[in-house]
């Protein structure tokens, strides 16, 4: 039998990289073929040496010789068993012995069993019970489609309104829009979502259709009395801004109805009947009714509409209420050019008009350029 590299070197299979090396120089100078006048039998012994050094002094080398080694010890085991192993049914001298006769159970067949008979086909017929079972399956199978989708749907939805909520409280309209129209997406009648979106359309894009659109379809869902106040005094702001006067009054007047204490609906019911149906009784009702209500709210008073007021009174030539809430005006804001034009037509109307030419020297001087014209006009 020949021998591996180790036997070669003559160390173990476990030796250390310094010990095949040791090993190699002492058996490389003990087989040298100049030592032995070149003796062919020394020559090849020292051949064997390098060739095992070679591969053993590789680590790498060495970690492949080492692998091919034990599989030809595996296989040599395997030889060694299938060598010793002889079945049962094997003479000693490895002759098979003669199959056992089959056992019988019956008697032979016959030769209509010995051939492939046609069988029949027979068509196979539904009950009702079958299409019954059938049917419901199918209803299942759906009916879980659908409610899956549906619970999916409402997650996506209720997590893109939140993320909208937090761009809407830090302000950045264009994330919140996307976040709000996202969730509409998933939950097209999400009433949260819609108003929202539509008081960004309204109040910071100024697009009244949109918003319009938006809070109609979130008064379709159902509200509580408060919200639906809410959005029927949204909506008739739009309506105010797009012109469509009447159906304003009436989104207005169902807002007050629901919830008489919302004094943003008192003041645009106001303002609206000031200015576009010129109901000037009805409009000082209003405004003062809002006006009550922000003061009981703790709320600064709103010099807007307190100069509506005073607009109103004048137009109804209660020049001494409209006085008082021009004064009132002033005393906030001592440089509103408008109030000083708006007292100067006041004095004017009265006769008083050194005093009116005095309000408007006054207003174009706060930089309220329309009160030029009234100034050239009444005032040489």
């Amino acid at each position: 039998m020949s021998q591996n590299h180790y036997q070669v070197l003559g160390v173990s299979a476990t030796a250390s990289v310094q010990e095949i090396k040791l090993a190699y120089k002492r058996l490389a100078i003990q087989f040298h073929p100049d030592k032995h006048g070149g003796s062919t039998q020394f020559e090849e012994q020292f051949k064997a040496v390098s060739a095992a050094y070679h591969v053993l002094g590789d680590p790498a080398r060495r970690a492949s010789y080492d692998h091919q080694l034990r599989a030809a010890a595996l296989r040599a085991d395997e030889a060694r068993r299938q060598q010793q192993y002889r079945a049962q049914g094997q003479h000693v001298y490895g002759v098979p012995m003669p199959p056992a006769e089959p056992l019988r159970t019956r008697r032979p067949a016959g030769s209509t069993e010995r051939h492939y008979q046609t069988i029949s086909k027979r068509r196979t017929k539904f009950t009702r019970r079958d299409y019954l079972l059938t049917a419901g399956l199918a209803a299942l199978l759906l009916l879980f489609i659908v409610s899956v989708k549906v619970t999916m749907d409402h997650v996506t939805a209720v997590s893109n309104y939140e993320n909208g909520l937090q761009a809407y409280a830090g302000k950045k309209w264009s994330t919140a829009h996307g976040f709000f129209s996202e969730a509409l997406q998933f939950k097209p009648h999400y009433k949260e979502a819609l108003q929202r979106r539509a008081e960004i359309e309204q109040l910071i894009y100024g697009n009244y259709k949109a918003a319009r659109s938006d809070y109609q379809v979130a008064l379709a869902e159902d509200n509580a009395p408060r919200d639906a106040a809410v959005l029927l005094y949204r909506l008739g702001q739009c309506q105010a801004a797009l012109a469509q006067k009447d159906s304003a009054q009436r989104s207005l007047t169902q807002a007050l109805a629901l919830d008489s204490t919302l004094s943003g609906a008192w003041l645009a019911r106001g303002e609206l009947r000031l200015f576009e149906l010129l109901q000037f009784d009805g409009a000082i009702t209003d405004l003062s009714a809002g006006l009550r209500l922000r003061s009981a709210a703790g709320k600064a008073p709103s010099l807007k509409y307190l100069t509506y007021r005073g607009l109103a009174h004048y137009k109804l030539r209660d020049f001494g209420a409209a006085r008082a809430d021009y004064r009132e005006v002033l005393l906030q804001n001592p440089k509103n050019g408008q109030v000083h034009f708006l007292l100067g037509r006041l004095a004017q109307q009265e006769g008083n008009a050194p005093a009116a030419c005095e309000f408007f020297r006054r207003a174009i001087q706060l930089g309220y350029l329309y009160a030029g014209e009234a100034l050239q006009q009444n005032c040489p």
